[in-house]
């Protein structure tokens, strides 16, 4: 039996929204995915100094945009875990738990580009197959670090989404229309539970 084909999504999902959403999809289909797992940070410490939604309303959101997505779950861990939230610390949990399965993490050029900041880098490039989203048709690009280092990366072709938590929060604040952004689900429990208090949804990009 082959193993288990499990992606991993992680991110503040301050609101969740549409970009998300397709580039979940398009790790499920590219690389033939069994599960993937949303992964809500906690105190994400390259946020430092950002007032988030709660991890409540973060979670329920999530939960909102997900509705009907076949094998797509949320893996709430590092929202209760105290401190901030490093990912080399949720995937030594994961691969803990399940050690035989293949795992992807899923991120954007812009993180990929950073990751050599991220905490025990060669660690997480040992235990990982990147997947990268091409949003400009070309291959993702490694910072220096990363380049002499032998890792596994995957290009996942998403089209351009013009998307961004910050500018969703920033019409919130201005009391325009957000459901074409962040789907009628979404835009239903914001409108619903107000998680963003006005004057409140100024941010770094999510």
């Amino acid at each position: 039996m082959s193993p288990r084909r499990i992606g991993l999504l992680g991110g503040s999902f301050d609101p969740p929204h549409l970009a998300h959403l397709a580039l979940a999809r398009l790790a499920m289909q590219t690389l033939a995915l069994d599960e993937l797992r949303w992964l809500p940070a906690g105190a994400p410490w390259q946020k430092a100094g950002r007032q988030m939604a709660s991890a409540a309303h973060r979670a329920a959101m999530l939960a909102a945009l997900l509705q009907g997505e076949p094998g797509q779950m949320i893996d709430t861990r590092e929202l209760a875990r105290s401190g901030p939230t490093y990912t080399i610390d949720t995937v030594r949990e994961l691969q803990a738990e399940q050690p035989d399965a293949d795992w992807f993490f899923i991120l954007g050029q812009d993180q990929y580009a950073r990751f050599d900041t991220w905490r025990d880098w060669p660690e997480l490039l040992r235990r990982l197959t990147l997947a990268v989203a091409d949003r400009a048709g070309t291959a993702p690009t490694p910072p220096a670090a990363l380049a002499a280092v032998p890792h596994r990366v995957v290009a996942l072709p998403l089209p351009r989404q013009d998307i961004a938590a910050s500018t969703i929060r920033q019409m919130l604040t201005d009391g325009l229309p957000i459901t074409p952004l962040v789907g009628a689900a979404v835009a239903g429990y914001i409108e619903q539970h107000q998680p963003y208090p006005r004057g409140d949804a100024q941010g770094n990009r999510g």
